[in-house]
């Protein structure tokens, strides 16, 4: 075990806390003032991630936080942690994994099989034109670029292949069969790519599924993944995102189509790096405890 003093885990958790309030400030300004915005409540709502939970630094779970003189480690009183009669604090593994290593293993298996297939890069975000197909109502109050009319021409004129339970199962009931794969929940493991954006913005999910054994700069790094790969998302959507500033990446254009496969390759080589990582702390945690196998 890493052993980590006092000034040193003071550095990090304030340098933790400043970065993650950097991240957050204009979603704990817009949620004061009672505003909602399109493109970011997607990480907080979908993903259910409080700006407090981000903010918490933890140090991974092969490092013990030594105390100073009256100067316990803040983690003495948080779950999942322990602490020894010198006042040594670390995560207790085997009690985390008493309770979530069903989780642990299921999120190793799942980011592992992920990796080792190839990146598919072309869906084109066709999963959100996809949801508003046929729709009167839509999701967001904002307006679609082409009008319901196009808008459900580039889907009929496009392949779609999507290959993410959940941005299928939000597939209008018209656009499901227009899907040529078919992925469940009980499949997710068999059939998720590393080229899928939403794949790519799920490396948050996990890390914060695993929590803390996840150390704060991974958290973070998860998180600043998933915000850059939702205002993809979303620029290549139907919506009309110049209420927000933001211009579109027209897919239903060839030369959208390249922008969009450009980014999507960007960000599944960063993904890529993060699940080497989040796989890293799933097996270290399965080694370490007792209650693994």
């Amino acid at each position: 075990m890493q052993l980590l003093p006092p000034q040193k885990w003071h550095e990090l958790a304030a340098a933790h806390a400043e970065r993650a309030d950097t991240l957050t400030a204009a979603h704990r300004s817009r949620r004061a003032a009672g505003e909602r915005h399109a493109i970011e409540d997607f990480l907080y709502t979908y993903y259910s991630t409080r700006p407090a939970t981000l903010r918490r630094w933890h140090p991974g779970a092969d490092v013990g936080l030594e105390p100073g003189p009256g100067d316990p480690a803040p983690q003495t009183a948080w779950r999942w942690y322990a602490t020894d009669s010198d006042g040594l604090v670390w995560l207790d593994v085997d009690r985390f994994l008493t309770h979530r290593g069903e989780a642990v293993r299921f999120i190793r298996r799942l980011l592992s099989a992920t990796a080792s297939r190839p990146a598919f890069v072309g869906c084109f975000g066709l999963h959100e034109w996809a949801m508003v197909y046929r729709q009167g109502e839509h999701r967001h109050p904002l307006p679609l670029r082409l009008g319901q009319a196009g808008t459900d021409a580039v889907v009929e004129s496009h392949p779609i292949r999507c290959s993410h339970f959940d941005a299928f199962r939000f597939f209008t009931p018209q656009a499901e069969g227009l899907n040529r794969l078919r992925p469940t929940r009980a499949t997710q493991p068999d059939m998720e790519q590393p080229g899928c954006l939403h794949a790519a913005m799920d490396c948050h999910k996990w890390a914060m599924k695993l929590g803390p054994a996840v150390p704060g700069d991974l958290a973070l790094d998860c998180f600043e993944l998933a915000r850059d790969v939702r205002l993809l998302d979303m620029r290549a959507s139907p919506y009309d995102l110049s209420s927000y500033g933001w211009p579109a990446v027209k897919v239903e254009t060839p030369q959208g189509k390249a922008e969009y496969v450009a980014r999507q390759r960007s960000f599944a080589e960063r993904a890529a790096a993060l699940r080497v990582r989040l796989v890293a702390v799933c097996e270290a945690m399965l080694s370490q405890g007792s209650v693994a196998t």
